[in-house]
């Protein structure tokens, strides 16, 4: 089951920074920025993490946390946070679980080559918990000032 704008987003807990358990469900009352990646250290996610990084403050003061999730190991995560002084959670999603809930693990070609990886995608959750914005197939540029943007036009309404 893919989680669908207007739904509430079912609670869900995965190893964080320091190997720490982390659920969404701890968010409630605020908004979380959920962004899925491909791959720490990569060029592509690491413009996005860092994008997020120099844009945090902002998020901050509209009442969001941002979450970073992929497939990658809490070590490798701990080593992309320290290299790059990300400020925010980067959650394990080894198994695919909240991948898949969000319907981004997929079928991706490069090469000539099929495998199965993370669609780029960010997702925003109202501080009850429900989905109520999507960003599917992402390119980097940009995209975190308009995640951004649509923050702080709801909190003006």
């Amino acid at each position: 089951m893919t989680v669908e704008v207007g739904q509430i987003v079912p609670d869900v807990t995965l190893k964080g920074n320091g190997g720490k358990e982390v659920s969404l469900s701890a968010y409630r009352g605020k908004y979380v920025v959920l962004y899925f990646y491909p791959k720490d250290m990569t060029p592509g996610c690491t413009t996005e993490a860092c994008d997020f990084r120099d844009h945090h403050t902002s998020f901050q003061d509209l009442n969001a946390v941002i979450l970073g999730v992929s497939p990658d190991p809490v070590d490798r995560h701990e080593k992309f946070i320290a290299k790059y002084d990300l400020p925010f959670e980067l959650l394990a999603d080894e198994d695919q679980r909240l991948a898949e809930m969000f319907g981004v693990w997929t079928l991706k070609k490069n090469f000539g080559k099929e495998y199965m990886g993370i669609e780029r995608s960010t997702f925003i959750l109202d501080p009850a918990g429900m989905l109520i914005k999507e960003w599917r197939k992402v390119k980097v540029k940009g995209h975190v000032e308009e995640a951004l943007e649509y923050l702080s036009d709801i909190e003006k309404e």
